[in-house]
């Protein structure tokens, strides 16, 4: 539940491309894509679970393509050395939402893949995210962005994916040392505060984030501090639409309907993306001024 729950917020705050990046690819299209390290026994056994035609459109994810994406926001080790994990996406029609399924997945979840694709702009596709033996899942992720750049011939900002990158790491990482309650709540009452009081300068954001976390009882060192500031400037300076962000919240909240049926999940994950939801129109006061 806390991995479900902490990369809904992720995504949710770096949506940047206006319009969804689809273009001409046609709903039902499937796309196949395939870790370069798997044997060709592993590549036949998993295409054969991802029950695809032949002639599936097939692209391969390298190691050096994961590094290249997640390297200065997750370890090498998290990373590994090879490129595994592979991913069946299927093209939806305008309005269905994303939906995530995983096996064999044991670091990524389901709402981690959702919002990478609401990240990319990417509002309507099911995936299905698998792997030989249990992986972390992070090549899948980079294959899934890699495919649809691909497929759609739009190349999505750089800049765009290193702020989600940026952004789910460093709530990873204050989770670690907070617990993962305080630091949502921390990331939300910064966003909070700012839609409130608009920041104008380093210093005031600096001073508005040491206040939240002191009001929160939380003590920051120094590069947590740094790094929420240089964090919340590069969102700040993103094009953000806001609405569509909003639209794919309700999507998602649909999409979980497994994971929220559950007894334990139910009432938690709600209420979290009620508070999302509301807080969002507040945020769009704060990335539309100036």
């Amino acid at each position: 539940m806390k991995k479900i729950i902490l990369f809904l917020l992720i995504g949710l705050f770096c949506l940047v491309v206006p319009n969804s990046v689809l273009g001409d690819a046609v709903v039902g299209e499937v796309i196949v894509t395939l870790g370069e390290n798997l044997t060709d026994d592993q590549k036949k056994q998993l295409l054969r679970e991802m029950n695809v035609p032949e002639d599936v459109e097939i692209i391969t994810v390298t190691n050096q393509e994961e590094h290249q994406a997640l390297g200065n926001y997750i370890s090498k080790q998290k990373i590994g050395t090879r490129s595994i994990s592979s991913t069946r996406i299927t093209l939806l029609e305008s309005g269905a939402g994303i939906t995530v399924t995983t096996n064999n997945i044991d670091w990524v979840s389901e709402g981690m893949y959702a919002n990478a694709l609401v990240t990319a702009g990417i509002t309507d596709a099911d995936i299905y995210v698998t792997a030989p033996f249990k992986v972390s899942g992070t090549g899948a992720l980079t294959g899934i962005i890699k495919a649809y750049e691909i497929t759609t011939d739009i190349e999505i900002p750089e800049e765009q994916k290193q702020v989600a990158n940026e952004e789910m790491v460093k709530t990873a990482e204050l989770g670690d040392r907070l617990g993962f309650d305080q630091a949502t709540e921390l990331m939300t009452r910064i966003k909070e505060e700012i839609a409130k009081n608009p920041v104008t300068t380093d210093e005031e954001l600096r001073d508005l984030i040491t206040r939240v976390a002191q009001e929160l009882g939380i003590t920051l060192n120094a590069d947590e501090l740094n790094g929420l500031v240089s964090l919340f400037n590069r969102m700040k300076d993103l094009n953000i639409d806001w609405n569509q962000v909003q639209n794919q919240i309700g999507k998602i909240r649909d999409n979980l309907g497994d994971i929220l049926a559950r007894e334990d999940t139910q009432t938690f994950i709600a209420k979290f993306l009620e508070v999302i939801s509301e807080l969002i129109n507040a945020i769009k006061g704060w990335f539309t001024k100036g």
